[in-house]
């Protein structure tokens, strides 16, 4: 018989479910690339090395790749039915508004990753229109009654 049907039945990750976890992941790699291709190979290489200029900034960047690839962890233990990769993935969120806020406000230095506005209000504005998707898929986590229940069973 089929080694397929030797292996126990895995029950399929509900539909709200596996649109956040492909959402995350594609818009994580889809914004790489985009760096790439608006900044070019060499404008990202001297984005690297201004980085690395100073302690401050390269703890900040070396941090960013770190919650990127926690996210992308996170994406796929929650197709696993994974609740702590929904409680990582809204931490991971705040940790990420948080220093967006307070960079953009110029609270904190470097402002690696801000946004810059004519008023505080525009910053605060351009900040959260950002964080818009990452809200629609925390809501695609925990709204659904079958996404609840998914993560329940586990």
């Amino acid at each position: 018989m089929s080694e397929t049907f030797k292996t126990p039945f895995v029950a399929l990750a509900p539909v709200a479910v596996t649109t956040a976890a492909v959402a995350i992941i594609t818009t994580r790699c889809l914004s790489v690339l985009m760096l790439i291709d608006a900044l070019g190979v060499t404008e990202l290489m001297n984005f690297v090395h201004r980085s690395a200029q100073a302690w401050d900034s390269t703890l900040i960047f070396i941090a960013s790749q770190l919650i990127f690839l926690y996210e992308l962890r996170c994406a796929f233990l929650l197709l696993r039915g994974r609740n702590s990769a929904r409680w990582g993935f809204i931490a991971a969120q705040g940790v990420v508004l948080v220093y967006m806020l307070l960079a953009s406000l110029g609270f904190v230095y470097p402002e690696l990753f801000s946004f810059a506005g004519q008023s505080d209000a525009e910053a605060i504005h351009h900040t959260l229109v950002q964080k818009l998707p990452d809200a629609l898929v925390i809501m695609l986590l925990f709204v659904p009654a079958s996404s609840r229940a998914f993560f329940r069973k586990r």
